[in-house]
């Protein structure tokens, strides 16, 4: 499902007429902002109260189909919207003045990196206060009152000010359909003593949004498909790649249907894993360089022509820039251009119309995917550990697989996880996220959070290391809150195994918690909330039944021991290829 899709696409058929309120009792800035985020498709709004925000929140608890989740830190709320709106396609959290909007801001730029539309809004200043020589709390210490703001323009690409109710309906409207059109983060900061007011533009709901979708260039689009068949109906085993942008083009049914059409092997990249359905009979693994799915690397990187679907090449993706993919050879399909090998492109292409368009035009060609049937040897077992034997990491993901399903959804922490996850084999309609881009270690905590929390029909499992849930661990509190039933798989090896493989010191080693009783203190009594320590493969084993059965109705939270060396194989070639990236001296002047 590509939940965005479903975002402001077409007004909402209706037989009767939006209530219209009376002059004498004008509906609120509060009301209206709250009725606008419940038509979008938010139904909880991840918050922290401060003395800024604090009338606006009592108007959005006042409306009966938005719920305020309360979280432990601004930074953990800017997470939760990031996760709720990779499951929804939109998030929305509340913070306070600067304060606050400093705390979040960190999350905002992840979920601009993810390009995630996040509406996050700040409750500001006094309105009476702008303009004048005041010094006020939650700043630096001087009279003005724009650092927030500054600092949110480089990460989200709308930002309104409301501190007059004129203007306000048209600054807050056009800030929310700015996100869902851009899909990135907006700011709305909002003066404290504006929310309670009554205006006469807030006189009647929200008026749904009706956002034109955006229509190609049918000239080019159709230049760009005529040359892209051509250049691939003449090659001998192409292949075909999905990326992360597939989201945000919203053309993951598109590439379905080239997929289909072409009988080209298909790949994903390790961002865009769980966008590219790995049940498809073509589907041969992540291509990522070096550490790749077995025999998905050669296929790829052997073929004489690859199409890459919506990537993201950076120095991660790329394996510290070692990808064996020659420019030449490659079709690069972004979000709205096709650019072929070293010649042609073609802009204002959008992704979806262009592969539906070129399945049409594609011979089918499955030379690739019988070269590839012809290499591949399944992939071994972990061999079966003596009795009370130490857990391994490669042991742990086998059971965790066996609990993989079309109700699941992975959440995978930044660190060895990610390589961890990449091997797992994902039903239809299993959810997939992690943040690759981004990179920051913590994000799991709160992404979980929102993640099942706009996705209640899936049970979400999610990997985290020790060194990550250290950062952002407090809103365990918040799962407890909101009834969750996530699984939480801790991995305790002692340090930031990640950065061990890239550049090893003492700074990667950390002070080691009891994590079973800092969540159990957490729980403390009130709530479903389940722990245990797992030490073996027969532990392990128990754990999961007893997770899956009598306590499938409450947060699972199984700290997993391993030792600290005991990291993937992929990590272990990844780390070394970045530290060299990393590490190359500077160019001679």
């Amino acid at each position: 499902m590509e939940p965005s899709t479903l975002i402001g696409a077409t007004p909402r058929p209706t037989s009767a007429l939006l209530p219209v309120f009376p002059a004498a009792c004008s509906g609120t800035l509060g009301r209206h902002l709250a009725r606008r985020l419940v038509e979008i498709g938010v139904h909880d709004v991840f918050s922290v109260p401060g003395d800024f925000n604090l009338t606006l929140l009592d108007h959005l608890i006042a409306e009966p189909e938005l719920n305020l989740i309360g979280c432990c830190n601004e930074l953990n709320a800017g997470y939760a919207a990031d996760g709720y709106a990779r499951a929804r396609g939109v998030g929305a959290c509340v913070v306070t003045f600067t304060v606050g909007g400093l705390s979040v801001l960190n999350a905002i730029a992840g979920a601009c990196s993810e390009n995630l539309p996040v509406i996050c809004i700040v409750g500001g200043p006094n309105s009476n206060d702008y303009g004048t020589n005041r010094i006020l709390h939650h700043t630096i210490g001087l009279p003005d009152f724009t650092q927030e703001l500054r600092c949110f323009q480089t990460v989200t690409c709308h930002q309104a000010v409301v501190s007059n109710l004129e203007d306000a309906h048209e600054l807050i409207d056009t800030a929310i359909s700015t996100a869902l059109k851009e899909s990135k983060p907006v700011y709305i900061s909002i003066s404290c003593n504006l929310s309670a007011i009554p205006h006469p533009t807030f006189g009647r709901d929200p008026v749904p949004f009706f956002l034109a979708p955006k229509v190609s260039n049918q000239l080019g689009l159709e230049a760009a498909v005529e040359a892209t068949a051509a250049f691939l109906n003449k090659a001998v085993k192409p292949v075909l790649v999905g990326g992360p942008k597939l989201r945000v083009a919203k053309a993951r049914k598109a590439f379905v249907e080239l997929a289909d059409a072409s009988g080209y092997p298909i790949a994903v990249m390790p961002s865009g894993k769980g966008l590219v359905p790995e049940h498809h009979p073509h589907f041969i693994g992540t291509y990522w360089g070096a550490v790749s799915t077995s025999f998905c690397g050669e296929i790829v990187e052997s073929a004489d022509a690859y199409v890459f679907v919506g990537p993201i090449f950076n120095d991660y993706s790329s394996v510290g820039y070692s990808l064996l993919i020659k420019k030449e050879k490659a079709i690069i399909v972004e979000p709205n251009r096709v650019t072929i090998g070293n010649g042609l492109s073609f802009g204002w292409v959008f992704m979806g119309d262009f592969l539906t368009a070129l399945a049409k035009k594609l011979k089918k060609n499955s030379t690739g995917m019988e070269n590839y049937r012809r290499i591949f040897v399944p992939p071994g077992i972990p061999l079966k550990g003596q009795k009370d034997e130490p857990l391994k990491v490669n042991v742990l993901f086998k059971h965790i697989q066996e609990i993989v399903t079309p109700n699941t959804a992975i959440i995978a922490e930044t660190g060895d996880s990610w390589f961890n996850c990449q091997k797992l084999r994902l039903p239809e309609n299993c959810g997939y996220e992690f943040q690759m881009q981004y990179g920051s270690i913590g994000w799991s905590v709160g992404a979980t959070l929102g993640y099942a929390q706009g996705a209640k029909d899936k049970r979400v499992i999610a990997c985290i290391g020790d060194g990550s849930f250290q950062v952002t661990a407090q809103d365990i509190s918040t799962m407890i809150r909101c009834e969750q039933n996530t699984i939480i798989f801790l991995i305790n090896n002692g340090g930031y195994t990640i950065e061990v493989e890239i550049h090893d010191g003492p700074y990667n080693v950390i002070k080691n918690w009891d994590y079973t009783g800092l969540v159990d203190a957490i729980h403390n009594g009130e709530g479903k909330c389940w722990t245990t320590k797992v030490r073996t493969e027969e532990d392990l084993t128990e754990a999961i039944a007893k997770a899956t059965g009598e306590h499938k109705d409450s947060l699972c939270f199984i700290e997993v021991f391993v030792h600290k060396d005991d990291t993937s194989k992929e990590l272990l070639e990844w780390g070394s290829r970045v530290s060299a990236a990393n590490s190359r001296p500077p160019n001679p002047q």
